[in-house]
């Protein structure tokens, strides 16, 4: 089961990215100050200085990292990073697209998985998701990972983009038809997205998943 969490205010948070290029750093430094105004963002070129900062910051509210770096460590870092801030969710921005890597990233300790091809949008809906106490994952992983419309993670049930989609379109006030037709989907898809969506926000009817939905921001107001 999904957690919806609210120990703080979304827009006002430190985030730290772990990335060797500098302008992709900056990049989505400028994205998420963007999208999350009162923001402030850290940034570091490697593994080291991103312990480095770590160390020297005990309230920051999320971590970005790439995989691949000249020197190594990325992956391996994952648990290092997990140990030295527990709690705080850490999210893999990653130019490899391979399952296997998303799967490893996971297993490690990651909370989130954003291919660097995703969107801006997808990037701040990831970090959302994850601040919320949930799993992030992305289309490359869920749409070969999940049966039914369900996807599990260490007995947690994990939202999909798809199934994110949906339940802004639920939060809209749209039907399961026009659902289906904005997202060029079968009603009986739809009914099964949200059938994982309310059994991954613990609710049991649509008026309860908007209001889980906005009360986690996983959504916008």
């Amino acid at each position: 089961m999904l957690l919806i969490l609210n120990r703080f205010d979304i827009s006002i948070m430190k985030l730290l990215i772990v990335d060797d290029h500098p302008i992709l750093r900056e990049g989505v430094a400028e994205i998420l100050r963007q999208a999350l105004p009162d923001t402030t963002v850290l940034q570091a070129r490697n593994v080291d200085e991103g312990i480095s900062l770590i160390n020297d910051q005990s309230d920051l509210d999320a971590i970005f990292l790439d995989l691949n770096f000249p020197t190594g460590g990325g992956m391996s870092a994952i648990a290092d990073f997990v140990r030295l801030t527990p709690g705080t969710p850490l999210i893999i921005f990653s130019s490899s697209e391979d399952p296997s890597d998303v799967r490893k990233a996971l297993a490690h300790g990651a909370m989130g998985y954003v291919p660097k091809s995703a969107s801006a949008q997808t990037l701040v809906s990831a970090l959302r998701l994850v601040l919320s106490g949930n799993v992030y994952l992305p289309p490359l992983l869920a749409d070969s990972a999940t049966t039914g419309g369900v996807l599990e993670l260490g007995g947690r049930t994990i939202l999909t983009e798809r199934q994110l989609e949906v339940l802004e379109a639920i939060c809209r006030g749209l039907s399961n038809k026009d659902i289906g037709l904005q997202l060029d989907l079968s009603e009986k898809t739809v009914k099964t997205h949200i059938t994982a969506i309310f059994r991954a926000l613990n609710v049991v009817n649509r008026t309860q998943a908007v209001n889980a939905a906005r009360s986690a921001k996983l959504v916008a107001s």
